[in-house]
């Protein structure tokens, strides 16, 4: 009889039976991963062995036995393993101690161990696994007694969905005959009992927020034309899983040749694309329009479809606390975003720390509905900080974009030479990019279409990285992203008419990449705090002046007059994943004797006073002379601090200081008339040091000047409220800076 299988609350669906390929007289046993919150190639290890379900104990394993239990579950290799009940603690007999394996077994059973039944651990010693996720070309799933019933998981080795020949050129494959790989070979499933939960989960894994009706009577004639070879199972899904490895195995459908599915035919699924994945025959790709204001949107990822999630609620932006964060949840934000389901519901501010309040805590999905803002959740958002932001990684459509770009010549995959496929004189040829105007933004499109995460720098020449000489031609010219387009060829440029004066080979552009990034916020309440007015005498002001810091109106001003400044603190947090540092190295900073020290960044912060209407009436700029970790959160050690030509530089977690006290914290504003303006304040303006998020590196405040005090209020991040508040505020939309 077997053994139940253990239940923690919402127990994800048990994966990998198998039957152990073991030489004679070895005993037959089969393997499965189980437990709570895992992902279908991970689990609790369990056995199946003399009719009854147990687990392995954690004591003396290895990665050697990890890798033979990940073969013989049809992976090619094991990742990890760990100990103490990581999945939970299973129930049953522990059928496995001090299990030693060289990793050549075909079989756990194969492995030295106490032999079955002989052991002194308890549940919380049950070992655990995590396998690469490929899966064994040709590896057969056996099924015996162990699963020959209903309501085990799905095994097969690939699934695809076949398009018929007149959808094949559509970018993304969106409908076709499911196919799935098991044995080697692909075989289709009978329509009999397919329901539209498990075209729902298909679609989710391939990246489509839902599935849709199609039109039977092709796909019927051409299942007639050809040769029919079925999987010997239906499937069991309940809309809710992740991809088709975690639903539960249907009935077992007698083979029969073409009368094996007398009352079907083989399944076709049909799906929704996302907007922003619309199917096109020739670019693969169609623009996506402007849309009303989304009520979910994803921050801080560097691939599409993942990020940290935000909500709006009363016109803030804010993030949604972790506590029962899962993965129903976050396929709820993944669809409605028009991504597939989610791959992985991630926790502890795994994409940065967020901004502003927190929205959501608790919150519970059923999975359906249309919106995260739908589902149940705590309003009392107490004891949750931004170390605790909820984000997702969602499944995206198989776009083919790395396919038509790739890096030449670096020293590892995550850097070179940029090099695009593009069409000339009729054919596809390989070619590089003119790195005239080349920048950050650019270099972050890259590295999101390769999948290589954010950009790490921009490079405008790279002859110390050998590319394909064959590809030197400059094939794209005059590139200009905003940063959030999918693929370089979205971004603005020359098309075929290529205009390089400095040619591409030495001089092409290329980039590194990076998995996490900084990301700078000033702190607005510091600054609405610190707001004063001072009356300073030029003669005190020589150092400053000869830095540019006062308006050009200083440049004929006597020694004995006055400058009115406006001065404030800014205090920058580093929210990110990794810290910022300046782009330029030690050997390269400038050294400006009257201040004595060394500026890093020549414009660290862009400081402007703004008309209602957004034009410009004052401005200030601000070199960074000594980034450092001034304060630091809990727990964070200061890293950087500048003192005889330290290191420079802001630590995750940490944040600098600039006090109003200080040369060049201000706006001059000895030549602007009373009346009300905006402040605004732009960190890393010129985009020279990449980070995860730009959207809040711009801070604005009104101002009222009566001539002889100022009232700052309503300061805000960009990005942190609605798009109708923040149209209120024209020069975020007027009068954002260029970056070149």
């Amino acid at each position: 009889m077997l053994h139940p299988v253990a239940v923690f609350g919402a127990v994800s669906a048990l994966l990998g039976l198998c039957r152990a390929q073991s030489g004679p007289g070895a005993p037959v046993i089969q393997l499965r991963l189980a437990g709570d919150k895992r992902k279908h190639y991970e689990g609790r290890v369990e056995v199946f062995y003399n009719g009854e379900w147990g687990t392995v104990c954690d004591d003396d394993f290895s990665i050697y036995a990890a890798q033979v239990v990940c073969k013989e579950l049809g992976f090619v290799d094991a990742a990890s393993w760990s100990p103490s009940a990581k999945y939970g603690r299973g129930e049953g007999r522990i059928w496995l101690d001090n299990v030693h394996c060289s990793g050549a077994e075909k079989s756990l059973a194969l492995c030295e161990s106490n032999g079955f039944g002989v052991s002194d651990c308890k549940h919380s010693e049950d070992v655990g696994v995590v396998c690469n996720q490929r899966r064994i070309p040709g590896f057969k799933f056996t099924r015996n007694q162990a699963n020959s019933e209903e309501g085990l998981p799905v095994q097969v080795e690939d699934v695809r969905i076949r398009a018929t020949y007149s959808h094949r050129k559509r970018i993304p494959i969106t409908e076709g005959f499911l196919e799935v790989k098991d044995g080697g070979k692909w075989r289709q499933i009978c329509s009999e009992g397919w329901t539209e939960m498990n075209s729902r989960v298909l679609c989710g894994m391939y990246g489509f927020p839902a599935e849709k009706s199609f039109n039977v009577r092709p796909y019927k004639l051409l299942a007639k034309r050809r040769k029919k070879n079925y999987w010997g199972f239906s499937v069991n899904c309940t809309g809710n899983e992740s991809e088709l490895s975690d639903c539960k195995l249907g009935r077992e459908i007698e083979l029969k040749g073409n009368k094996t599915c007398s009352r079907g035919m083989p399944v076709v699924v049909s799906c929704v694309p996302g907007r922003a994945f619309a199917p096109s025959v020739n670019v693969g790709f169609r623009k996506a329009y402007r849309v009303e204001q989304p009520l979910v949107r994803l921050r801080g990822g560097a691939n599409a479809g993942e990020g940290r999630v935000e909500v709006l609620k009363n016109g803030q932006w804010g993030t949604v606390c972790d506590d029962n964060w899962n993965i129903r949840a976050a396929t709820v934000v993944c669809r409605e975003l028009g991504f597939g389901s989610a791959k992985e519901a991630l926790s502890g501010a795994r994409m940065g720390q967020g901004i502003g309040p927190v929205h959501m805590n608790e919150v519970e999905c059923s999975g359906f509905e249309k919106s995260l803002t739908e589902c149940y959740f705590n309003r009392d958002s107490l004891g949750c900080s931004h170390e605790e932001d909820a984000a997702v990684r969602c499944h995206v459509p198989a776009m083919g974009f790395h396919n038509r770009l790739r890096l030449g010549g670096g020293r590892n995959p995550y850097e070179g030479r940029v090099e695009v496929l593009a069409e000339r004189n009729g054919s596809l040829v390989w070619g590089t990019v003119c790195s005239d105007s080349w920048g950050t933004m650019e270099a972050m499109v890259v590295c999101r279409q390769l999948g290589l995460g954010f950009a790490n720098h921009a490079f405008q020449e790279t002859w110390y990285w050998q590319g394909d000489s064959s590809s030197d031609a400059v094939v794209m010219s005059g590139v200009r992203c905003s940063g959030t387009e999918l693929t370089l060829d979205q971004c603005l440029h020359h098309g075929k008419f290529i205009d390089c004066p400095r040619g591409g080979g030495r001089f092409a552009a290329g980039v590194s990449c990076t998995q996490t990034a900084p990301d700078l916020v000033l702190s607005s309440q510091v600054v609405e705090q610190t707001t004063y007015l001072e009356d300073r005498p030029m003669y005190a002001l020589q150092c400053a002046h000869e830095e540019r810091c006062l308006a050009s109106s200083a440049d004929k001003a006597e020694p004995t007059s006055y400058r009115r400044l406006l001065r404030f603190s800014s205090q920058i947090h580093n929210n990110g994943q990794s810290d910022f540092r300046p782009r330029a190295a030690h050997h390269s900073w400038v050294w400006h004797e009257c201040h004595r020290h060394y500026h890093s960044m020549e414009v660290f912060t862009h400081y402007d006073l703004l008309s209602l209407n957004g034009s410009k009436v004052a401005e200030g700029h601000k070199a960074s002379f000594c980034l450092e970790d001034t304060h630091c959160d809990e727990g964070i050690q200061k890293r950087y601090e500048c003192a005889n030509f330290g290191a420079q530089g802001i630590t995750v977690g940490c944040w600098d200081t600039y006090r109003h006290d200080i040369d060049c914290q201000w706006i001059d504003i000895t030549d602007v008339k009373p009346g009300d303006y905006i402040l605004q304040v732009v960190i890393n303006p010129n985009y020279e040091v990449a980070e995860s998020d730009y959207t809040n590196n711009i801070m604005k405040c009104r101002c009222r000047y009566d001539g002889h005090r100022i009232w700052t209020y309503n300061c805000y991040i960009g990005g942190s409220r609605s798009s109708e508040i923040e149209e209120m505020f024209p020069g975020l939309l007027t009068n954002q800076l260029s970056h070149r």
